[in-house]
């Protein structure tokens, strides 16, 4: 059974393959992202993201607040800094919070008893087990110079899929080293033990350029493949595993 909402600013969508799969199901996955939403959206004025922008004053963080703060630190030192929520003093945490949430609703779901699920929130995707063929979930890398192309297929069965670039919301992220925005390549897709350390590190790897796709070569666990702006491909040494 499948369902999409649009939650976050962007499709949601669930699949969970078990002949048990009742509606709550989805109904608690779908009201955990509105809450995350309520949270941490940098455009909603009653967010706690809101709020800390109007103040800084640690007392008055939530618990998620202060786990998203330390999360995001730790990202920042393992990147050398090419990753900060921080951009001209403002705090926007979506980079790091996407992936995060996304790899709390699946172990939602893992608590409720469903082995075989597939959550696509915008691009970002985590899975279990296999799809209603009994095969890997497949997963499509697009042309980001022609949405309608499919260039690689990607199974994967306990992964998390993440992919960061320019086709869809343009140049968007930045290179904090620089405080200017990311632009040498145009896509760069990264599978990840799960989908919050895939997110995290396709955002900062993507504000590094040509040079993302040597990042995720050097970390233990993960692959990749880059797109750069002549429409060339460079992939780590790992990934045509993965590739269907």
């Amino acid at each position: 059974m499948k369902q999409t909402r649009l939650l976050m600013g962007m499709p949601i969508v669930i699949a969970i393959e078990d002949p048990a799969i009742t509606t709550p199901d989805f109904d608690a996955v779908f009201d955990y992202f509105s809450a995350i939403d309520e949270q941490f959206s940098p455009y909603k004025t009653t967010s706690e993201v809101a709020r800390v922008n109007q103040s800084l004053e640690r007392p008055d963080w939530s618990e998620d607040m202060v786990t998203i703060m330390r999360l995001a630190e730790q990202t920042k030192q393992k990147t050398n800094g090419y990753f900060d929520v921080y951009s001209h003093k403002h705090f926007d945490p979506s980079g790091i919070v996407k992936g995060w949430a996304i790899n709390n609703a699946a172990q939602l779901l893992r608590k409720r008893g469903r082995a075989n699920f597939f959550i696509d929130a915008g691009g970002d995707i985590q899975v279990a087990g296999l799809n209603h063929d009994h095969e890997a979930w497949r997963i499509g890398i697009r042309n980001p110079f022609n949405r309608n192309e499919v260039i690689k297929i990607i199974g994967v069965t306990t992964e998390g899929v993440a992919t960061s670039g320019t086709a869809i919301r343009g140049d968007h992220i930045y290179n904090p080293l620089t405080g200017q925005t990311a632009h040498e390549i145009a896509s760069l897709t990264v599978i990840g033990p799960n989908v919050y350390e895939a997110d995290r590190f396709a955002t900062a790897a993507f504000a590094m350029g040509k040079q993302g796709v040597n990042f995720i070569e050097s970390l233990p666990g993960f692959e990749a493949y880059m797109i750069d702006n002549d429409n060339q491909a460079t992939l780590t040494s790992g990934f045509e595993r993965y590739v269907i």
